[in-house]
C-alpha cells in the first residue's frame, strides 16, 4: 500500500460531509478530528472490502449490533475507494479500559459467543465432502508423522548430533504423543458426523483479540475490524487466538480454560465440533514446519535461530496441552459428575 498523504485524508473526509481539522496515525488507522467530532479512518485493500461490509450488515440484520459501525458517505458508499486502496469511516471510541485483563477477556468471549449464536446457520454439508476432509487431513498428518519419525532415526544415527537434533529427540515422546491424540479426535469426529449431512456455521471475526474488542464511554465492548471475517465453523476464531495467547513461556493457561469455558457455557459445542476442535488444537503443526525447515535448509537461520524457534514451538505444544487436559476434564465432570 502506498503511504497514505495530507491531502488524501482531507479528500476522503470531505465525501462524508465532513471538514478536517487535524488527525494522527494509529498503526493503520487513522484519528481524525472533524468539524463534527472525532472519527477512526481505516485503510485497507479493496479485495477485504466486499465481504467484510457484507458480513458486518448481516450481523445488524440478525441483531447483533455490539459491532463499531461503519459510516456511509453522503452517497451511500461503506468505503471510500482512492489511490488503489479502500477507506472506511468509523467512530473513535474512548477504549478506556476499567477491569483487568481477565475480564476483558471474559467480556470478549462472552461477546463472540452472542456473536456467533445470532449468525448460526447450519448448511448442507454431503457425506462425501466429509469423508474427503478426513481423508486429506488424515493422508496430511499421517505424512508429517513419518516426517517426524525419519527425522529421529536420521539424528540418533549420527555420532554427534547437532543441538537441534538433540533437542528434537528430546522432544519427541510428546510431540508423537500429540499428533497421535489429534488423529484419535479426528477419528471420533468422523465416526460422529459421517451421516450427518448439515454442517453449522457463524459469522466468525477472522482475529480476535482484546485490540479489536474497544469499549465506548459507557464501559461496553464492541468489536472491531471485521477485514478477515467469514462464513466458517465457530472454531475458526478460537484456533487462531489459542495459538497466538499459548505461544508463550510454559505456565498452567487456567485462563485461557476460564475463557473458552466462558465462551462454551453461552455457545456449547455439538460432538461433533468438540472433536474436530481438539484435534485441530492439539496438533504439533508449528513443530513439524520449524523442524522440515531445518531439515530442508532453505533458509539462512543458523543454529542457534533454529533452536530457540524449536524450544518455543515446544512450549506452545506443552501450553496447549495443559488446556486440552483440563478441557478433557471439564468435559468429564459435566457428563460424569459423580
Amino acid at each position: 500500500m502506498a503511504k497514505t498523504k495530507k491531502t488524501d485524508i482531507h479528500t476522503i473526509i470531505k465525501q462524508y460531509g465532513l471538514n478536517v481539522n487535524f488527525y494522527e496515525r494509529y498503526g493503520k488507522s487513522f484519528k481524525v478530528i472533524t468539524n463534527e467530532g472525532v472519527f477512526a479512518l481505516k485503510r485497507i485493500s479493496p479485495q477485504k472490502g466486499t465481504d467484510f461490509v457484507k458480513n458486518v450488515q448481516m450481523l445488524y440484520h440478525r441483531g447483533y449490533n455490539r459491532i463499531v459501525p461503519i459510516y456511509p458517505t453522503m452517497d451511500g458508499r461503506y468505503g471510500v475507494l482512492h489511490e488503489n486502496d479502500l477507506y472506511y469511516l468509523m467512530p473513535w471510541l474512548p477504549n478506556e479500559e476499567k477491569e483487568d485483563r481477565n475480564e476483558k477477556h471474559q467480556k470478549m468471549f462472552r461477546e463472540l459467543a452472542r456473536l456467533h449464536t445470532l449468525s448460526v446457520k447450519d448448511i448442507q454439508l454431503s457425506k462425501e465432502q466429509r469423508k474427503e476432509h478426513y481423508d486429506q487431513t488424515v493422508w496430511q498428518w499421517e505424512r508429517e508423522t513419518e516426517f517426524f519419525e525419519e527425522f529421529l532415526e536420521r539424528s540418533e544415527q549420527k555420532w554427534y548430533m547437532s543441538p537441534f537434533e538433540l533437542m528434537f529427540c528430546t522432544f519427541y515422546q510428546d510431540i508423537f504423543r500429540a499428533a497421535k491424540y489429534s488423529k484419535e479426535q479426528l477419528e471420533k469426529w468422523y465416526e460422529v458426523s459421517k451421516d450427518q449431512e448439515k454442517g453449522r456455521t457463524v459469522v466468525v471475526h477472522g482475529k480476535i483479540s482484546t485490540e479489536h474488542f474497544l469499549y465506548d464511554e459507557r464501559g461496553y465492548g464492541y468489536f472491531s475490524n471485521f477485514e478477515q471475517s467469514n462464513i466458517l465453523s465457530p472454531i475458526h476464531d478460537l484456533l487462531p487466538f489459542l495459538a497466538r495467547t499459548l505461544n508463550t513461556f510454559p505456565k498452567r493457561m487456567d485462563e485461557c480454560v476460564d475463557w473458552l469455558n466462558t465462551y462454551l457455557s453461552h455457545f456449547p459445542f455439538r460432538e461433533d465440533e468438540k472433536y474436530l476442535f481438539l484435534g485441530y488444537l492439539a496438533y504439533p503443526g508449528p513443530i513439524h514446519q520449524i523442524v522440515e525447515e531445518y531439515y530442508l535448509k532453505k533458509t539462512k537461520k543458523n543454529e542457534w535461530e533454529f533452536v530457540k524457534q524449536l524450544q518455543r514451538k515446544y512450549w506452545l505444544l506443552k501450553n496447549t496441552e495443559y488446556v486440552v487436559m483440563r478441557m478433557n476434564e471439564i468435559d468429564k465432570q459435566k457428563t460424569d459428575p459423580s
